[in-house]
């Protein structure tokens, strides 16, 4: 996994629901898994900060992102959850899935390089159409109705 990564920043409770859903993960499985390596190491490095100061445009859980094929020209868009709501909706992919690994932390206008069975993909981040924490930071500053 490659790309112009800024720093990760993430919340308290979803540091710990990841560490905790990639030990068990390990656990289960017996087995390396170098997409949750990555996901482990760039988790360990970032900046637990509060929901409200998670950059606006970062990919997040639950953040919904629409993405384009470099090399295609193709898009997508994507639903970063956790393992167990993957396929719940037809854009639901989970953190664990390489591509949301990817995807996970990296900011609108960043392009993510990472191997595939084939080669590599390259996928730039179009936009970010929804993310919790800036959704939430919206509606605390409405005015009371």
């Amino acid at each position: 996994m490659a790309g112009s990564r800024r720093r990760l920043y993430i919340t308290e409770p979803d540091r710990e629901r990841l560490m905790d859903l990639i030990a068990d993960h390990r656990n289960a499985t017996r087995t390396s898994n170098a997409y949750l390596d990555a996901l482990e190491a760039e988790i360990a490095k970032a900046k637990v900060v509060a929901p409200d100061q998670v950059p606006p445009d970062a990919v997040t859980m639950n953040s919904r992102v629409r993405v384009r094929d470099v090399d295609t020209d193709e898009t997508e868009t994507y639903r970063i959850v956790y393992p167990d709501d993957a396929g719940a909706e037809d854009d639901a992919l989970s953190v664990f899935a390489p591509i949301g690994t990817a995807l996970f932390g990296f900011r609108v206008g960043d392009t993510v390089t990472w191997k595939v069975p084939d080669g590599r993909r390259r996928i730039r981040i179009e936009a970010l159409l929804y993310q919790p924490e800036a959704f939430a930071r919206a509606e605390a500053e409405k005015p009371g109705e």
